[in-house]
């Protein structure tokens, strides 16, 4: 069962996030409010896979990726974007994002990108 950290400035999204990837049989390790905490939390809990929100304050997504990625090559990050964010994607995915997922949340094809990810 993968271990996923879920990181999004929203409670509501980490809510939501939550009870799909729970519900798909992932274990929820942590969760983060910025990209600073997620980065932390990464580097304390060392889960398969992240969810790392895009626009978050303190150090954003992209940021948090950039410095998960420096210190942990291995480091598995799927970006969670709003609609509209089709340059931070580019940047992302030049950045060392491995997958995205869009917001609202498909069930379905959270559960796919995810499987993709860590298999």
């Amino acid at each position: 069962m993968a271990k996923v950290l879920i990181v999004d400035d929203s409670r509501t999204s980490r809510k939501i996030l939550k009870g799909i990837l729970e519900s798909e049989g992932y274990d929820v390790i942590g969760e983060a409010t910025n990209g600073q905490e997620g980065y932390d939390k990464y580097a304390e809990l060392k889960p398969d896979v992240v969810t790392m929100d895009i626009t978050m304050p303190v150090l954003d997504g992209i940021s948090a990726l950039k410095k998960i990625k420096g210190d942990f090559p291995e480091a598995k990050v799927v970006m969670v974007t709003a609609a509209g964010q089709k340059t931070k994607m580019v940047e992302a995915i030049r950045s060392g994002a491995n997958e995205f997922v869009a917001k609202p949340f498909e069930p379905e094809n959270l559960k796919a990108v995810i499987d993709k990810v860590v298999s």
